[in-house]
């Protein structure tokens, strides 16, 4: 470790703070700050509490510090996301926090199907629009009172009333969002001593990794769990704060030497990752946004080569010579397609480059698509098996019980949630039971049996006939809602084989789910979304067959298909393509960086048509500032070499629409001789550039 390092992982006099610049070390620092708490301070394992926010990130924290400490040591050891930390909190204290200790977890497009309910609209901007303003009104610990009096739009005045009924839902469905889980855990902890007692005597030391990304929930927890002990470290980069739009809050570092007064500030500078050029292009575009701190990044490894600028006449263009200079790079410098990366700040300008890497047989990965599995087609599918395997799973019977519609609308869910919460149920264990309580209407009831009924014949002949609640006879088809006319509906013949692809057969059938595809969606989408449910029905049938399992044990498989298929970081040899955002905390060592111009880097976005017309100079200063960073981020994401475009126009909407240079690309000092402006290939007629292509091809 350097100077600085050894500083912050031995200082343990109070509340630490530590700026941690990009490629400064800082995992190091709360690894071997854990390992030191652990052989040298005393602290136990069970003691420490590290938090940051990706999985993957919590992980490499876990496997590094069991690299320095005796695995006994690190036993009980808390290395975790916030949200994993509020989950495992939550199901301590359910009883208090008026969950039962079977609570649900919806994720966004289970919220976004309950406020599509409750708006009853299909308008996608809207509904998101809505489910933002919920989000950010969550992280910043404000209910649905004090939403509706910050409302400052009427856009605004809506979502505060649509989170109003999306939290009473909610509370029916004994569920909670993802960002509950962080609000309701800082809730308790502040207005309940004796749970805040308990738990600051757990956390005696705290680490959280990523400060600046922290939202106003989360400082608050932060502050809760560590009282007025404050024992703890914080590791964070105000330069590096590009979350604001998903409510993280840059201040939250600057309100750290407010409210504890005796806090360390320990910056790191030494950056071991970039030649010094792109470091100090780095810092140059950082220095235009205001201060907190005051920090320059610095590296030892060279001052490296100059920063490439090419100008294109139009994004067709910008790919094809990204794509060109890409693979005479590759055979150049005699590197491999995983040292290269193309940075973008909107997913939109992936097409035309993924066009341009397929035409020089370039393979490619992108960074932050849409996996198979969050797919609505396959989540739809996949809620019923996970269903048949587990009827306690009460978001997988939300899903079910609603796709395609049948007659289950959100009133009658709302009341059976609330029966199942009084009663300590599962929504499934409530169907059999709320006739009794007459607190449905038959017209309500009726569809709900009829469904609970299908499901308890596909639990039978998966095998779970024994573990089956018993209900009165139904009719042998499972009713689902459909245009008059649509033909008869399909039964689950009990007497089939009980195979897994039998019984996967029949669900599609039953449920007729691709005639719902065709009603709900134009052709193309209905047909593209009918193939992928085909695709996962064809690999589960694949799955059982191969390893001869039911349905029940491919449903376990199933849980982990996600996990798996994340969880696949072996490092293909392959050029990176990714959105600025998802490139946070990578590294490579050649980068390109495409689409640097006025309206796309920095991204100006539309404010809302009635929002207060004295504020849009302050909401834009700030947004630039968010996008400044956002370039920071970009340009250190960089080891050896940084090549930039930006084009003269660019097609939106059907027409050319003329660009400028991005400001970030003057405030870097395009005078400066660290930085040459390449019009050779940019110069290139179309013929030229094909010839340099035929000779690429032929190279390689």
């Amino acid at each position: 470790m350097n100077a600085m390092q050894r500083e912050a992982v031995l200082y343990l006099d109070g509340p630490c703070l530590v700026l941690a610049g990009a490629g400064s070390g800082k995992t190091r620092v709360i690894t071997q700050k854990i390992a030191y708490l652990l052989r040298e301070c005393g602290y136990q394992a069970r003691q420490v509490v590290a938090l940051t926010f990706t999985n993957k990130a919590a992980r490499e924290m876990s496997e590094r510090v069991k690299q320095l400490v005796d695995a006994r040591m690190a036993r009980g050891l808390t290395v975790s996301t916030f949200h994993s930390l509020g989950l495992r909190f939550l199901r301590e204290e359910a009883a208090l926090a008026g969950l039962k200790s079977t609570f649900s977890i919806l994720d966004a497009n289970d919220g976004l199907a309950i406020i599509q309910e409750l708006l009853a609209t299909t308008d996608k901007g809207r509904l998101r629009a809505v489910q933002q303003n919920i989000s950010l009104w969550k992280n910043a610990l404000m209910d649905a009172d004090a939403a509706e009096r910050s409302a400052a739009s009427a856009s605004q005045a809506e979502a505060a009333k649509v989170y109003r009924s999306y939290s009473a839902t909610l509370a029916a469905y004994q569920a909670v969002d993802f960002d509950d889980l962080i609000r309701l855990p800082a809730m308790l902890l502040e207005t309940n001593e004796e749970v805040r007692r308990r738990w600051q005597a757990r956390v005696h030391y705290l680490l959280v990794d990523e400060y600046q990304d922290t939202n106003v929930c989360q400082y608050r927890l932060v502050q809760a769990l560590t009282g007025a002990r404050a024992m703890f470290t914080a590791v964070g980069d105000d330069d590096q704060a590009i979350y604001a739009w998903r409510g993280a809050t840059v201040e939250n570092l600057a309100n750290l030497t407010t409210d504890y007064p005796a806090l360390k500030i320990i910056k790191l500078e030494q950056n071991y990752r970039s030649v010094q050029r792109i470091l100090t292009a780095a810092n140059q575009v950082i220095s235009h946004n205001p201060n907190i701190f005051g920090k320059k990044l610095w590296s030892d490894l060279g001052a490296g080569e100059p920063i490439q600028l090419t100008p294109m006449d139009n994004e067709e263009a910008e790919a094809e010579s990204i794509a060109m200079r890409l693979s005479a790079a590759r055979f150049e410098r005699r590197a491999e397609w995983r040292d290269f990366a193309v940075l973008y700040r909107s997913n939109h300008q992936a097409r035309i480059l993924e066009q341009a890497l397929r035409t020089l047989h370039i393979p490619y990965i992108i960074s932050g698509g849409q996996s198979f599995f969050d797919k609505p087609e396959i989540r739809d599918i996949l809620s019923y098996i996970r269903l048949v395997a587990n009827d306690h799973d009460d978001p997988a019977f939300i899903r079910a019980a609603t796709t395609p519609r049948r007659g289950i609308g959100q009133g009658t869910l709302q009341a059976l949630g609330e029966f199942a919460g009084e009663q300590g149920l599962s929504l499934f264990e409530a169907v059999f039971e709320i006739g009794a309580a007459g607190r449905l209407q038959s017209r309500q009831l009726e569809p709900l049996q009829t469904f609970g009924a299908f499901i308890q014949r596909l639990q039978a002949r998966a095998g779970r006939r024994n573990g089956a609640i018993s209900l009165a006879p139904a009719q042998g088809s499972l009713a689902v809602d459909r245009p008059q006319g649509a033909g008869q509906d399909v039964g689950v013949d009990d007497a089939r084989s009980d195979s897994a692809g039998a019984i996967l057969d029949d669900l599609l059938a039953a449920i007729q789910y691709e005639r719902y595809l065709y009603d709900t969606l134009e052709e193309r989408p209905a047909q593209n979304r009918w193939q992928n449910v085909l695709e996962l029905t064809g690999w589960l049938k694949r799955k059982a067959e191969e390893s001869d399992l039911t349905l029940l044990e491919l449903a376990q498989h199933v849980a982990l298909v996600t996990m798996l298929e994340r969880g696949e970081e072996d490092d293909p040899d392959a050029v990176k393509l990714s959105t600025l955002h998802a490139s946070k905390g990578l590294e490579y060592p050649h980068v390109f960086l495409a689409g640097v111009e006025e309206g796309l880097l920095p991204h100006l976005g539309r404010e809302d048509e009635d929002s207060d017309p004295d504020k849009a100079s302050e909401i834009l200063a700030t947004r630039i500032q968010e996008e400044r960073r956002l370039m920071y981020v970009g340009i250190t994401r960089a080891q050896r070499s940084l090549h930039l475009s930006w084009c003269r126009k660019r097609r939106r909407a059907r027409e050319d629409v003329v660009r400028e240079p991005s400001r970030f690309i003057q405030e870097m000092g395009l005078s400066q001789p660290g930085i040459r402006e390449d019009a050779q290939t940019a110069a290139m007629s179309p013929k030229e550039r094909l010839g340099m292509l035929k000779n690429l091809l032929q190279r390689e």
